[in-house]
């Protein structure tokens, strides 16, 4: 059942994975069964699922959205700028859209659109899916005290979650528009410098 609402998290964000993974952790402390499978099938299932959808969106999205229903939806304009954020950004956001309930099953969806390369996109999503997952499981299996406290765990993990991976994304946008800013100035310091002749 973990594994089913793993995979299903990817087609259907509101399916509540997180609170399965971590029952089923807390649940390992009676020994029903191992955190460690509770983690490997949680892990393969979410994984196996997010490849799914990328490959489909990337088979068939893109010809999807340049028919004339397609257009509709997203106009040509607007998947141009997600093509151009996701050669520019792509790998950093499939994975930190992994932290970020809801972004988990959208992120790779409009990766395979764009076209985003296989290891830029599965690779970082394989990773993060294995830190997030074997966190949740850890902490379940080792943090929460009683049953009742489960809810309550994954709704504040999810929240750290979704704050760290906004912070980590401001800083690659600092570090990106810092870095920009070094070559302009390398190419053209008179003009950046705002001295003129």
């Amino acid at each position: 059942m973990i594994g089913v609402l793993a995979s299903v998290e990817n087609v259907f964000p509101p399916v509540p994975a997180d609170t399965a993974v971590a029952l089923g952790a807390f649940l390992s402390n009676a020994g029903t069964v191992s955190a460690w499978s509770v983690f490997g099938v949680t892990w393969a299932a979410n994984v196996g699922s997010g490849i799914g959808v990328y490959l489909a969106a990337r088979t068939w999205g893109r010809r999807f959205f340049t028919g004339r229903l397609g257009r509709r939806l997203l106009n040509p304009k607007h998947l141009h700028k997600l093509e151009r954020l996701y050669d520019r950004y792509g790998t950093w956001g499939v994975f930190l859209s992994r932290f970020v309930p809801g972004a988990r099953a959208v992120i790779p969806l409009f990766g395979g659109i764009a076209g985003l390369k296989s290891i830029r996109a599965l690779l970082p999503m394989a990773v993060a899916s294995a830190i997030w997952y074997g966190m949740l499981t850890f902490a379940a299996a080792t943090l929460i005290p009683k049953l009742d406290d489960v809810a309550a765990f994954v709704v504040g993990l999810n929240w750290a979650g979704l704050a760290l991976a906004a912070l980590a994304a401001v800083a690659i946008i600092w570090v990106t528009f810092l870095r920009r800013r070094k070559l302009r100035r390398q190419r053209d310091p008179v003009a950046d410098s705002g001295v003129s002749e």
